[in-house]
């Protein structure tokens, strides 16, 4: 990490978390949902601007993913909220 990077973060008080090199287990969740993002919703839609993108993966993501969709990390039960 480059120090220039180190002491904005600093800044900011913002704690990184870092694994070693190369664990492959330390952003599984971070790129599931991401790859799940693009592949089931954002591919579907052409955003005219940057605040219809934001307000319509919002809705995704809060009406959708987080109370719908079916999550393998929880056997494939739907989550009721």
């Amino acid at each position: 990490m480059s120090n220039a990077y180190s002491s904005l973060e600093a800044s900011f008080h913002i704690t990184v978390s870092v694994s070693r090199t190369g664990n492959c287990y330390d952003n599984a969740v971070t790129e599931s949902f991401f790859g799940t993002l693009k592949a089931e919703y954002i591919e579907s839609f052409p955003f005219v601007s940057r605040a219809q993108a934001r307000q319509t993966i919002f809705e995704y993501t809060a009406g959708f993913y987080n109370r719908v969709r079916r999550h393998s990390s929880l056997g494939y039960k739907q989550l009721i909220c």
